[in-house]
């Protein structure tokens, strides 16, 4: 089961076509099955990557906004054609333009960045001349070695920071709740924050680095109680509680900051 980031909006609205995609790459030819390529299409507000998808539970073609990148996903069903995709997305090509004008302002690690970290805004240090990796002191994200390493180091030490916090957290609630979790990893996910499969695995958006403590205890509260209840029914809400008191306070911060998280790194 999973905790999944809200992405409000990202459903195209049935209205009338205002405008059409610029298509001034060739037509290529794919069989039904087939996956197309991504590619490059003009939009009124400049140009935007697609990425298509194939899925055999979908029933219609859908369109999605990538907020980590601003890619147009397009899903279609097993024997959808390309050009149908198409042709739903110069349906609601204005749409698009919308959504991906309103994703929030892309953050890169670099040095001077502001980042967040569980909360609070931490500064990039680049210390080339120190040792010691990267560590966090007084507001400040300090990371050393070459400037072109910088960018995997920051995302190195996040996603190690959030693994520990988060592994922290499910120990304390597990116990709690008399489970066990078989293993707790972070992964670089952009549809859920969080996971508990079949097997007792838990997994986490690195991502929930970024965001305050008591949204970490939410979600970690939420994925080990489905070491229980495999279900969103009564008894498994009913152990959220238990195991937290965050669920009302962290919801809607998920829900108002969640595709700025994407945004990071």
């Amino acid at each position: 089961m999973s905790s999944a980031p809200p992405q409000p909006g990202n459903h195209p609205p049935n209205d009338k076509p205002q405008a059409k995609v610029d298509e001034s790459a060739p037509v290529a030819v794919f069989g039904r099955m087939d996956v197309p390529p991504p590619e490059l299409i003009a939009l009124p507000s400049g140009s935007a990557r697609v990425e298509w998808r194939r899925s055999a539970r979908a029933r219609r073609i859908s369109l999605r906004i990538d907020p980590s990148d601003g890619a147009i996903v397009v899903t279609l069903p097993p024997r959808a054609s390309r050009r149908a995709g198409l042709v739903l997305l110069t349906h609601h090509v204005d749409w698009v333009s919308e959504r991906i004008a309103a994703l929030p302002r892309q953050v890169a690690f670099a040095d001077g960045a502001e980042v967040p970290v569980a909360g609070i805004p931490h500064r990039i240090r680049h210390r080339p001349d120190a040792r010691g990796g990267a560590w966090l002191a007084d507001g400040e994200l300090h990371v050393t070695g070459a400037p072109e390493f910088l960018p995997r180091r920051v995302g190195d030490f996040l996603r190690a920071e959030a693994k520990r916090r988060l592994a922290d957290m499910v120990a304390a609630k597990t116990a709690a709740a008399g489970v066990a979790a078989r293993r707790v990893t972070v992964k670089d996910t952009s549809s859920r924050w969080g996971s508990c499969a079949p097997d007792k695995s838990l997994a986490f958006s690195w991502r929930l680095i970024f965001t305050p403590d008591f949204v970490q205890d939410y979600v970690a509260a939420h994925e080990v109680a489905h070491l229980r209840h495999m279900n969103h029914g009564p008894l498994f809400w009913a152990l959220v509680e238990q195991l937290t008191p965050h669920r009302p306070t962290a919801v809607p911060w998920l829900r108002k900051n969640g595709a700025a998280l994407l945004r990071i790194g």
